[in-house]
């Protein structure tokens, strides 16, 4: 009797391998060594960059909401102090949509902010 050498379920693990690696070029593509390393590498890439893109865009939403409310004659700090002030809970990120898309409402808000502050 023949001996059994594992031969589909390796070819179905090196065929994983080499799928996700398409799109790599030269001998990476090609190559399951080199695949394998390229993937696991893209792979440690990925999860890493699932939790910084996190943090790029919270920095990114503040500085622009920077941006805008110094244009209003404040800084970011007391913004934020002011609305946490009024009992307003908005996140950041539609912060910075209202003052790219809506910037009356931002005003608003602004105004609403700079109104706690002086109420001290």
């Amino acid at each position: 009797m023949a001996r059994a050498v594992n031969g589909t379920i390796s070819r179905r693990r090196r065929k994983k391998v080499l799928d996700m690696a398409k799109g790599y070029r030269s001998i990476r593509s090609r190559a399951f060594r080199k695949a394998r390393e390229s993937v696991e590498k893209g792979l440690c890439y990925a999860y890493r960059d699932r939790r910084t893109k996190k943090r790029n865009f919270r920095r990114l939403w503040i500085a622009r909401i920077n941006a805008a409310v110094r244009a209003e004659g404040l800084t970011y700090s007391q913004f934020i102090h002011g609305l946490k002030k009024a009992n307003i809970e908005l996140d950041r990120k539609v912060l910075s949509n209202l003052a790219i898309y809506n910037a009356d409402s931002f005003k608003v808000l602004t105004q609403t902010a700079r109104t706690q502050l002086s109420s001290v």
